[in-house]
């Protein structure tokens, strides 16, 4: 039979970059899994959040009471909750934004998805698109590099140039230091003309770990609410948690304003548990979505946070445990970085300003970041190839899109020191070759 897919089906079930590389990540495991006399595998490609070991206690700590209470077990695992999130979860979570931030919110403004990814795609599909009407409007994205996981959501995407969902911006690029440097938001080609549905950043962003700042947010929130457009915030590595932050910060939200939470990065990726904050109108169609894509949400995530949640436990580990963890993972990084790169190599690393990654930047390399990359995986190293992140824009006479890595610092210490190392040498030996 000759599998004939749809335009949608076209779209999302035929390959992309993330999926690709989730495949790479995947088989790498199962090699090394099944091989155990091979080189080991050093995963720097991936998202996966670290396991400090106070934190999976804490996880270890909060199922073991959820086993010793009769019946929560069987509710929890037993039972639909409404597709908008559990009612005691979402009422924690607005407690919790009201006492820390003074916002004017209840649990009316608060919805549980499938992951944060699945939040992503339902906005995005709500709210840009092809419409009854026959216009057609996009996502802004005013800096890129942005999430690879954005790039392949539309189920309407048109064919063509200048087609697709998104809309982005070429950033500004300020050297900070000799092997540093970090992205801005190009206001002045910075447009909002009448096709755009949504203005999105993430924050830090993945994949620079780049933190837009408190002043670049505010102007961003007031073209929004100019032209009458929300401002997406993926917060999935903000405050209030997991706090994988490494500047200070305001965390802004009103009701023009859609934030986005995730239980993943403060280290429960497995419970796929998204939150999203905006106005009752959203919430109320992210339910109705809910309820048609999924029918209801994963209830464990809900059930072993809510009391974190609710004491305020919750901002605590991830102040004085995740935060300083990945703080840490991160200042090592950039040491092996700069001790494993000749430092005559016109090498720089983005600012490192939370998230879970260095963004490494080798100008005027002469190969692609592709070609870097399977060098890189013939060597047992997986990474990922910076021009993956640079969708919604024509980057192709742009070389500085195929000269970045993002490599990420999450993993034991042993695997990052050593994939670093091998990096540098795969990065001197493409100069030295040309």
């Amino acid at each position: 039979m000759s599998l004939e897919l749809s335009e949608f089906g076209e779209q999302l079930g035929v390959g992309s970059g993330i999926s690709e590389l989730m495949d790479d990540l995947g088989n790498a495991l199962a090699i090394a899994a099944t091989s155990p006399g091979n080189e080991r595998v050093c995963m720097l490609g991936g998202g996966q959040p670290a396991h400090i070991a106070e934190m999976d206690a804490v996880w270890r700590q909060r199922t073991e009471a959820i086993l010793a209470k009769p019946g929560l077990l069987e509710h929890t695992l037993g039972h639909y909750e409404p597709p908008v999130g559990n009612t005691p979860f979402r009422t924690a979570m607005a407690n919790l934004l009201r006492r820390q931030y003074d916002w004017d919110l209840s649990a009316d403004n608060i919805a549980v998805t499938a992951g944060g990814q699945t939040a992503f795609f339902l906005l995005f599909n709500a709210l840009a698109g092809k419409f009854r009407d026959g216009r057609r409007k996009k996502i802004l994205l005013p800096l890129v590099p942005e999430y690879i996981g954005y790039a392949n959501q539309s189920v309407n995407a048109e064919r063509g140039p200048g087609d697709g969902l998104f809309r982005a911006i070429k950033p500004r690029i300020e050297i900070t230091g000799k092997h540093e440097f970090k992205y801005r938001v190009d206001f002045d080609a910075l447009e909002v003309t009448d096709d755009i549905a949504a203005i999105c950043v993430s924050r830090p962003t993945n994949p620079t770990g780049n933190v837009l700042t408190d002043a670049e947010i505010d102007r961003l929130s007031r073209l929004a609410h100019q032209h009458r457009i929300p401002l997406i915030i993926d917060n999935a590595y903000g405050a209030p948690f997991p706090n994988a932050i490494f500047s200070e910060t305001r965390l802004i939200w009103n009701d023009n304003t859609i934030l986005t939470l995730s239980l993943s990065k403060i280290g429960l990726p497995g419970t796929r548990t998204g939150i999203v904050v905006a106005n009752t109108e959203i919430i109320q169609s992210l339910s109705s979505m809910m309820s048609i894509v999924g029918l209801a949400n994963n209830n464990f995530g809900q059930a072993l946070v809510t009391p974190l949640i609710e004491s305020g436990e919750v901002l605590r580990l991830s102040n004085e445990v995740v935060q300083p963890f990945y703080r840490e993972k991160s200042r090592l990084a950039q040491q092996w970085a700069h001790e494993f790169f000749d430092d005559s190599l016109p090498y720089f690393l983005h600012r490192s300003e939370g998230a879970f990654f260095l963004w490494m930047w080798f100008k005027d390399l002469p190969i692609s970041s592709q070609e870097l990359y399977q060098r890189l995986k013939r060597r047992n190293v997986l990474v990922v190839p910076g021009n993956y992140f640079f969708f919604g824009m024509d980057h192709s006479d742009w070389k500085h899109a195929s000269e970045c890595l993002r490599v990420t610092f999450t993993m034991p210490d042993g695997d990052v020191k050593t994939g670093y190392k091998i990096i540098a040498e795969e990065v001197a030996r493409a100069y030295r070759e040309n």
